[in-house]
């Protein structure tokens, strides 16, 4: 199809596997049967060493690369994954020398059980009533998935942002079942700030009036006030102060004079409503308040007597860590904490922290200094699964 780039994988179909052993949670809940849909793009090789593990950020999803088929090319090129420009032929990471495989977290709202899925004890949407989950959990559920692909050791687990910590978590969980672990804009635990945003945003959320205490499904009705609101919150927090500079100053829109009608008047004004619309038409409020949890309550540290060198402890992966001189959300200092913590173990670990003004959004973006960076390490993994007899 013409409206596709040379360089995309192309059209993608998600999958889904459906688990029928109950998975116990960390917070003691329970799941008697869930599901999760992934994609994969290229191929895995006969040594099943090649294979790379992408966890997705708060809002992402399965979708990471490549487009899903529409009616039309106009609205194909929508469709594009969150992670297209990292992931594809000659890309970073290149789907003629990597299997990578993408899936929707438990607890999301794009196939994989969540709050939006029917609870089979009640013929409802779960709802509130759907039990916490939490990083280790997600990466419990991500292994079970490696075993229904037969992968018994992930090349390497990739994520950026909340994406990362689940990659951390992958290295102290199973240490013995991913050779690389790549830690992009993350860090080993959020700080006050950032989760004194996400309860901010919770309560916007929570307190509009259609959320029905999370039961809004039944009511027919979308806490969208409050998701816009979340989102805006979310969106000045991903960019940096430079970058909302640069891209809107402080540029009026064309009004003929000052009033209190509070339509939109400044350019970013504009920007963040109408990120606040798109959001509330694709992404679920009940996710949102379990996603913005996941990342409060992500501490490795804690059950290691407060030390993260102690929680890296067990760690054999090699790391790569990556931050953003301007990511003021996770700072590039976050990201030398844990490359302190695995020194001290003396865990293999390459840092780089990259010069730009796109804030913490950076690791979604093509920034040429980060694509050659990755493209570096990637190569060095691609080498070594090539290498394999």
């Amino acid at each position: 199809m013409s409206a596709i780039p040379e360089n995309s994988i192309g059209i993608v179909t998600p999958q889904t596997v459906v688990f029928d052993e109950p998975i116990e949670l960390t917070s003691t809940g329970r799941l008697e049967s869930y599901q999760l849909v992934y994609e994969t793009y290229g191929t895995l090789n006969a040594a099943k060493d090649n294979a790379i593990l992408v966890c997705h950020a708060l809002s992402g999803d399965h979708h990471a690369a490549g487009y899903h088929q529409t009616q039309d090319d106009a609205d194909l090129l929508k469709t594009v994954g969150w992670w297209n420009s990292m992931i594809g032929p000659g890309k970073p990471i290149d789907t003629n020398r990597f299997f990578v495989v993408s899936s929707n977290n438990l607890g999301g709202c794009n196939g994989s059980t969540g709050p939006n899925s029917t609870n089979p004890a009640t013929g409802q949407p779960y709802g509130p009533d759907f039990p916490i989950v939490t990083v280790s959990d997600w990466v419990t559920s991500q292994a079970r998935l490696s075993d229904h692909l037969g992968i018994k050791q992930w090349a390497a687990v990739i994520g950026g942002s909340l994406g990362g910590m689940q990659a951390m978590q992958w290295s102290i969980s199973y240490p013995e079942r991913l050779r690389h672990c790549l830690v992009i804009a993350s860090a080993s635990k959020l700080n006050a700030q950032n989760i004194g945003f996400n309860d901010v945003a919770r309560q916007a959320i929570r307190t509009d009036p259609d959320f029905h205490n999370g039961n809004y499904y039944n009511q027919g009705t979308l806490p969208a006030r409050g998701m816009r609101v979340a989102r805006m919150i979310g969106h000045i927090t991903y960019l940096s102060e430079d970058m909302m500079a640069l891209k809107f100053g402080r540029n009026l829109r064309k009004k003929s004079k000052f009033d209190y009608e509070f339509t939109p008047e400044f350019e970013v004004e504009s920007y963040l409503r109408y990120q606040g619309d798109r959001f509330v038409d694709r992404f679920d409020a009940n996710t949102y308040l379990l996603m913005t949890k996941a990342l409060d309550y992500f501490d490795p540290a804690a059950e290691a007597n407060d030390s993260l060198v102690q929680a890296l402890a067990d760690v054999t992966a090699n790391f790569f860590v990556v931050s953003f001189s301007s990511d003021w959300r996770f700072a590039p200092e976050r990201s030398r904490e844990i490359v302190r913590a695995l020194q001290s173990n003396r865990i293999n670990v390459s840092y780089s922290e990259i010069q730009c003004d796109q804030g913490h959004d950076s690791f979604l973006l093509p920034i040429d200094d980060y694509m050659n960076v990755m493209t570096s390490y990637m190569n060095r993994i691609a080498n070594e699964c090539e290498a394999t007899p």
